[in-house]
């Protein structure tokens, strides 16, 4: 295995433990990793303001690290919160989108800040309220607010009709969006080429780190565009069963139970 020079860690269900939480033993592993120069990323699906505390909690404030969000379309320094990149999705796509899903009976939300903007309350964004922590407000005119420009839209709702959707929006928008489900109830819309793989590519272009010099560490599918970039790709032993199988190795441990700190500790650190 080559040098390690970037690690890029996904945060739910990966470097999280099933409470939210970060053990201390993960933190200091993830701080000595810092310390010995390597780059450090966190790669999420979740909005800025829901990785805020991670940052600091982290001590990614003190260090020149860089920050996933949006599953890609939003890519920010650490320390200085500068935007490197970003993307958004189309006016007149977001809104063909938002007008599908309505007309099909699924609730639509977006995000700004430390708010998520729903187009009617239902049980799955309020889950997702709970997981984020952020304001829950619904809004009357949400195809007005879509039309101002958004990084990503979520559809949420029961996983079998879901997929019917998702099929009819691959078939009619696929050149126009990217598309895939963070959780089997969650469908998530992003602009076209744009991942948490796209995102790291760019980072790595800025730093001069190759892909063979980079390590990913996720366990799910919106993790895959990642894993399949980096030169050395690691899968959680609770993670997704597709997920193991493009993954060059499997933590020995879940996510309640050190798993990202006992690798970093034994291929990076060199700590047996």
């Amino acid at each position: 295995m080559n040098k390690i020079r970037l690690l890029a860690l996904d945060l739910d269900d990966t470097l999280l433990r099933s409470d939210l939480t970060v053990s201390y033993r993960t933190r200091n592993a993830i701080k000595r990793t810092e310390s010995a120069g390597v780059k450090l990323v966190l790669a999420s699906a979740r909005v800025p303001s829901a990785l805020e505390y991670f940052i600091s909690h982290l001590g990614m404030h003190k260090f020149e690290g860089f920050v996933i969000s949006n599953n890609g379309a939003l890519v920010q320094e650490s320390n200085t919160r500068n935007i490197v990149h970003e993307a958004k999705i189309p006016p007149e796509i977001a809104l063909a989108v938002c007008d599908l899903a309505t007309s099909e009976g699924f609730p639509v939300q977006l995000y700004d800040d430390d708010t998520m903007y729903v187009s009617r309350k239902n049980e799955y964004t309020s889950y997702d309220q709970k997981v984020t922590g952020l304001r829950q407000v619904v809004v009357d005119n949400f195809r007005g607010m879509v039309s101002q420009g958004c990084y990503k839209l979520n559809i949420p709702g029961d996983p079998m009709v879901l997929n019917g959707l998702k099929s009819f929006l691959l078939a009619n928008f696929a050149d126009d969006i990217t598309l895939f489900n963070t959780r089997i109830y969650y469908l998530e819309i992003l602009p076209p080429n744009t991942n948490k793989g796209t995102a790291l590519a760019k980072i790595a272009q800025i730093l001069d780190i190759s892909s063979d010099e980079c390590m990913a560490i996720g366990d799910s599918m919106n993790d895959e565009a990642m894993l399949r970039w980096v030169g050395f790709a690691v899968a959680m032993v609770n993670g997704d069963e597709q997920i193991k199988s493009i993954a060059n190795l499997i933590t020995d441990h879940s996510n309640d139970d050190d798993g990202v700190a006992d690798f970093i500790e034994k291929y990076i650190l060199n700590k047996e």
